[in-house]
């Protein structure tokens, strides 16, 4: 063993010796006794900035760094092979099946996803690694109950998204103290897979979420300049796609591709968990009340200045910005209603090329023709960097409109009882992607329905019935509701959704709502994998 580095779990026996060997754990602690204190004073500071926020002190552009949104002659790297047309991303977890079906979809990158759409068991996060390391040799085909599951001939370029800096992995210890979860997942990927990625005509490509402003990233880009040196691979090498999907972020975009800019290939609209940081960083704030999550669109006022700022910035940068994920799913037994649903992926993806955007997000291989048929027809070279939006002007005002048309309705502090309880329990079981009356849900879009019941209930928001959500209301919905679950999503045991309905009261009834529902719940993951119980503490 490593010195200092203790694994606590025995889960995933064979994945555990392929991955987690000598090397990779060495490299591990290196990275951890580098960079973790760094770590942990971001946090700080992230608490530190919710503290202004809540006091009334209002979000803004940082003005120390004016001058390099003013520097109109600094570019991001150009393009890595394998990312020169991103028009359709498809996303997932790791699982060998998911892996194998997302890279064959048709799609030109698949976004491996340790992080929303991943429940993070031991398990899930080593034998995903293990996944990733066989489909990039070639090496992951597998029959199951008779059907062949084969890696076609030119697959779509692979993307990893690790944990965001917030998450520890306390499975993994060096020194006593949990290393980071997105360290933990980088770390792997990157030692095992960099140079074959290269030697294969790609690179070692991420997305990286959570953000909350710009030193973070320049952590990250820290990160990949001792990590190229380490393994001897010529610095730049590393490309990284930023997640906006925070909104202090929103005010940092040009600043997060100035840190990144060698390392950089753009920016990401990510629009669930944009709504979801909207409600929690103004949650002081009663003018930042939202309606049903349905009315809460990308052309609500706050929404479409994000994009079109992300947009323009991107291409003044020279740089990709990626479209967000649009939640529907095939409904295979009811042509009319799948019609209906697939209309509203066709809208909206036409709205993001024809805003500017070089790409789009999808979750579901049969999805994949429309979202790329339309990107052909409205956007004819690889990207649309030559859009340049200079008639954009966007204030720190237009990030923060709250003016959102809708109402708070009991239907829809039903659906969210019901997403937020079946979403919490199945995570608790090891799925962190399920499909949710024709939508796929992940952590963001249970997340917005978390702080929204809560927000609901902290401003005593009255339905279009004139009648206000309270704490005895949400409780008699929970009772309601919660039987149901097991049939809304098939496979969720009783103990987790006790621990769900559990957690869902205890937040309503919070002062202000939690970081991450993720967060909260780790240690039940981690006491699951066997893990003492001195490092099952929450990470937040």
């Amino acid at each position: 063993m490593v010195n200092g580095v203790q694994i606590h779990s025995s889960v995933a026996a064979k994945a555990q010796t392929e991955i987690l060997t000598d090397g990779a754990l060495e490299f591990l602690a290196a990275l951890h006794r580098t960079f973790e204190s760094t770590r942990k004073s971001l946090l700080d500071a992230r608490d530190d900035a919710q503290r202004r926020f809540d006091s009334g002190v209002p979000l803004d552009f940082p003005p120390e760094t004016a001058h390099i949104r003013a520097e109109p002659s600094w570019h991001c790297a150009p393009p890595a092979p394998g990312l020169e047309d991103r028009r359709v991303e498809i996303t997932g977890p790791t699982d060998r099946k998911m892996v194998i079906n997302a890279l064959n979809s048709g799609a030109k990158t698949f976004m491996a996803d340790f992080e929303d759409s991943s429940a993070p068991t031991f398990a899930n996060m080593v034998t995903g690694q293990l996944n990733l390391r066989d489909a990039i040799r070639r090496q992951v085909d597998f029959e199951s109950n008779g059907k062949s599951y084969k890696l076609s001939e030119k697959p779509a370029t692979l993307i990893v998204r690790p944990r965001g800096w917030h998450l520890d992995e306390p499975r993994l210890t060096v020194d006593n103290a949990p290393v980071s979860g997105g360290l933990f997942d980088f770390a792997l990927y990157f030692y095992h897979n960099a140079h074959e990625l290269v030697k294969r005509g790609s690179g070692p490509y991420f997305y990286l979420p959570k953000m909350e402003h710009y030193k973070e990233a320049r952590l990250w880009n820290d990160v990949f300049l001792f990590s190229q040196s380490y393994i001897g691979m010529s610095h730049n090498t590393i490309r990284a796609t930023v997640l906006i999907e925070t909104l202090p972020a929103a005010f940092h975009m040009e600043e997060i591709l100035f840190e990144l800019r060698n390392h950089s290939s753009g920016l990401n609209c990510g629009r669930w968990d944009y709504i979801f940081s909207f409600i929690k960083k103004r949650r002081a704030d009663r003018r930042a009340v939202l309606p049903d999550r349905k009315d809460v669109t990308m052309t609500v006022g706050f929404m479409d200045a994000y994009v079109r700022l992300l947009i323009q910035t991107c291409h003044k940068r020279k740089v990709a910005a990626m479209g967000g994920m649009s939640a529907q799913i095939p409904i295979k037994d009811d042509p009319k209603a799948n019609e209906v649903a697939m209309d509203k992926v066709r809208a909206d993806k036409l709205r993001e090329v024809l805003a500017g955007h070089d790409g789009t997000w999808i979750a579901h291989p049969l999805i994949e023709k429309i979202a790329h048929s339309i990107f052909d027809k409205h956007m004819l070279g690889p990207n649309q960097y030559h859009v340049r939006r200079e008639e954009v002007r966007v204030a720190a005002a237009d990030l923060l409109n709250t003016v959102v048309p809708g109402q708070v309705t009991e239907a829809g502090v039903r659906e969210n009882v019901s997403t937020s309880l079946a979403y919490t329990a199945a995570w608790m079981g090891g799925n962190g992607c399920i499909p949710l009356n024709y939508l796929m849900e992940d952590a963001a879009t249970a997340e917005i329905t978390r702080v929204q019941l809560w927000q609901w209930v902290k401003y005593g928001s009255r339905m279009d019935s004139g009648q206000p959500v309270t704490v005895e209301l949400v409780d008699k919905l929970i009772a309601e509701l919660a039987p149901g679950v097991k049939k809304l999503a098939p496979g969720v045991k009783d103990k987790d959704l006790n621990v769900a309905v559990e957690y869902l009261k205890g937040q309503i009834r919070k002062e202000w709502p939690s970081e991450f529902l993720t967060s909260d719940l780790m240690p039940y993951l981690a006491a699951a994998d066997g893990v003492p119980a001195k490092f099952q503490k929450a990470s937040l």
